[in-house]
């Protein structure tokens, strides 16, 4: 079966995923542009060799609607024989689409692909598209369905995670974030985000903060706990039993913050990449998805790294490092509980919680940022996991060339 190779991967800035946030003058067209015109220029591309686009949205409505993925195509002046379509696996969307283009490019029918995703949520924010998970109680009730920041107060609670425990882990990531910008580690991979007359409007990312503390992550309110007084708890304790109640402690501080940005990989065979002088990064040795049930939501992550190990014949201690979602605090702790991850090579540089998590594309960004650490740390072996909202879990594990 032919290997799928990794040969660049990219992604703007993330913007504040707000009104006032420096990228909600930009359409998500003209961010998937520029990362489009950033991987042509970057690998010298015969862009009609390439055979499709697939990008992860997590509300493919309004101006990232009608399949985003053909329309930036067009847009950005890409031959009309490439195809393109958006798919919606919640928060793993950007991950799943690298994924299926590994998988096409695995079976041997297509042999370049570009993936990876974008959202802009200042624009169209998380849930305009509704849906019967959202908004119908009959469908949510009868499932066990609930909000992600609750769901996240559940897991705190059953896995008798502190505030403490969770404010100190927002901190390390803002700490680490940080720190990775100031050394320029993101530098490699970052398409900047100009206007039409050249002039920046974001060349880092927007949310992160280098006064970070711990009284000021301890100053901040819980916003879980009126969603839980509002019906949400009563469905989450009929479920998990074993606990009194629900301790309402993730706050605006230690959960992600809405994003806007995009992403893009290169995944192709070995041989369109010596046929076109592409340089392999790495290669996908195996990927997994998996799902829990619906309440507890969060924990998906861990039965698809667990599934992608398996595959590869990998245990976790084989890893160098880990790329896991950021959506909320305690989903990072648990993911690093299950599978006995050391700190220090989990989220090396940050994640969501200092830099924001525009959906759809943020595991495609991951998957740039493990690649970029394994080379700078001369290092082999790298897996990004992404929890999704209904329990959905993928993962992916990449082994540089």
């Amino acid at each position: 079966m032919p290997e799928a190779y990794l040969f660049d991967a990219i992604r703007t800035p993330r913007g504040k995923g707000k009104p006032n946030g420096a990228l909600y003058e930009v359409k998500p067209i003209d961010l998937l542009g520029a990362c489009l015109h950033a991987v042509k220029e970057r690998n010298n591309l015969e862009m009609a060799q390439v055979e499709d686009l697939i990008i992860g949205c997590v509300t493919p409505m309004q101006n990232q609607g009608h399949n985003i993925a053909k329309a930036a195509l067009l847009y950005a002046g890409w031959p009309v024989s490439i195809g393109g379509f958006q798919i919606n696996r919640f928060g793993a969307s950007g991950l799943e689409a690298v994924n299926l283009a590994a998988m096409k490019v695995s079976s041997g029918w297509e042999e370049l692909i570009l993936a990876g995703g974008v959202e802009s949520m200042s624009r169209t924010p998380f849930g305009q598209d509704g849906g019967p998970l959202m908004l119908d109680p009959e469908v949510f009730n009868r499932v066990g369905y609930i909000p992600q920041g609750v769901a996240a107060d559940l897991l705190a609670s059953l896995e008798n995670f502190s505030r403490e425990d969770l404010d100190q882990y927002a901190h390390q990531s803002h700490n680490r974030a940080n720190n990775a910008w100031e050394k320029g580690y993101f530098k490699p991979s970052i398409v900047p985000i100009l206007d039409r007359n050249g002039l920046s409007i974001l060349t880092k990312d927007e949310i992160i903060r280098s006064d970070s503390s711990m009284e000021a992550l301890r100053s901040i309110s819980p916003s879980f706990s009126v969603a839980g007084q509002n019906g949400f708890d009563a469905i989450a304790l009929q479920k998990y039993p074993q606990i009194e109640q629900i301790k309402h402690l993730h706050t605006a501080g230690n959960s992600s913050a809405f994003a806007d940005g995009a992403s893009l990989v290169l995944v192709g065979s070995k041989g369109k990449g010596q046929e076109l002088g592409l340089q392999p990064r790495a290669k996908i040795i195996s990927m997994g998805n998996a799902s829990v049930e619906p309440t507890i939501s969060l924990t998906g992550a861990v039965p698809a790294a667990r599934k992608a190990l398996e595959r590869a014949n990998l245990n976790p201690g084989d890893i160098d490092l880990w790329e896991v979602s950021e959506a909320f605090a305690a989903a990072v702790l648990k993911f690093q509980k299950d599978l006995a991850i050391d700190h220090s090579i989990l989220n090396v540089n940050g994640g969501a919680i200092a830099m924001g998590h525009p959906l759809g594309a943020t595991g495609a960004m991951l998957l740039g940022t493990l690649l970029d650490e394994l080379e700078r740390r001369d290092l082999k072996t790298g897996l990004v996991a992404m929890s999704a909202s209904g329990g959905m879990g993928v993962a992916t594990i990449i082994e540089r060339v």
